[in-house]
């Protein structure tokens, strides 16, 4: 099958020798010369036969929508187009019917599978027609890791990205959790190797994980993250599942607060905790740190039973 990938960069460029390994043609454009089959988004669509299937993997936003409409103007009646990037759902329903306007279909499909996917495969969430997700079949399994799963046609237009974003939300949950537990682990005295303790979570436990693996490789090279700071951006994935969790009355507790404490993650002196220090002298005398002064020496354990925060 032939098939244009618009887009090959850390994810596009593992994507096309995935698919030309399963035997099948891949004309690429990007904006960078020395990685682009073809010099523009017209010859892209040149070089293939009708009906032509173009995979877009560019940044979501404006971005992919500049390539939406450029392809909108390029393709004929029948050929599809698929976004593979993070595109929110309800861009997928204005693009899907902006193509359709002019007999072009529409897919999208949520991508998994980062750096590791050319070696193990992409996890594929797609949405879309029946006829659409059909033909492009060939190419979903190309790119699917090897065995029965790893693949969903998960419903109509939207479908894919957004189950792609649920997936991120809980992978935000995920990842705060074990960042919590390694947290506590470090900061009591009788656990003297947290390293060895996740490396032992590995088998046999409950909590085992592919993002268990990747802790542990981390702490292989940096025993306890010294050299990382405690900075950590979201995507816009988890705003999205939250907003949706929101529209849709679901209670999503562990997602949010993994979501907020990226927040706080990228404030070295917080103005919440800054209110809270003030709130806790007013009422109970707390000792507080001034803006230039370490906080007050302390165990790090809670208060005793009996002297909470409350006066």
């Amino acid at each position: 099958m032939q098939i244009g990938l618009v887009g090959l960069g850390k994810m596009g460029g593992n994507m096309r020798e995935r698919i030309r390994a399963a035997g099948h043609t891949v004309v690429g454009y990007d904006t960078n010369p020395d990685l682009s089959d073809v010099g523009h988004l017209a010859d892209l669509v040149g070089r293939l036969d009708g009906p032509r299937a173009v995979w877009v993997m560019v940044p979501a936003g404006t971005v992919t929508q500049h390539v939406i409409d450029q392809l909108g103007s390029l393709l004929k009646p029948g050929d599809t187009v698929v976004d593979g990037g993070n595109s929110r759902w309800t861009d997928d329903e204005k693009h899907a019917k902006e193509l359709g306007a002019r007999g072009i279909g529409f897919v999208d499909a949520g991508v998994s599978g980062g750096v590791w996917g050319l070696e193990h495969g992409y996890a594929l969430m797609v949405g879309g027609e029946e006829e659409d997700v059909q033909r492009l079949k060939p190419i979903f399994d190309a790119l699917k890791p090897d065995g029965p799963y790893g693949y969903v046609h998960a419903g109509r237009v939207g479908a894919g990205h957004f189950a792609k974003m649920v997936h991120n939300g809980i992978e935000y949950a995920m990842m705060q959790a074990y960042a919590e537990g390694w947290e506590l682990l470090e900061k009591v005295d009788s656990v003297d190797n947290v390293r060895e303790v996740f490396r032992s979570w590995q088998n046999g436990t409950v909590i085992r994980s592919w993002l268990l693996d990747l802790a542990v490789d981390a702490l292989d090279e940096d025993v306890h993250l010294e050299k990382l700071r405690g900075y950590a951006d979201d995507s816009g994935e988890g705003r999205w599942t939250v907003e949706a969790a929101i529209d849709n009355a679901v209670p999503l507790p562990a997602i949010t607060a993994s979501l907020f404490a990226r927040f706080s993650s990228r404030q070295e002196d917080s103005p919440q905790m800054r209110m809270v220090a003030a709130l806790r002298k007013q009422f109970g005398g707390h000792a507080v740190a001034s803006a230039d002064q370490p906080g007050p020496a302390t165990s790090g354990s809670p208060g005793s039973p009996g002297s909470p925060d409350g006066a």
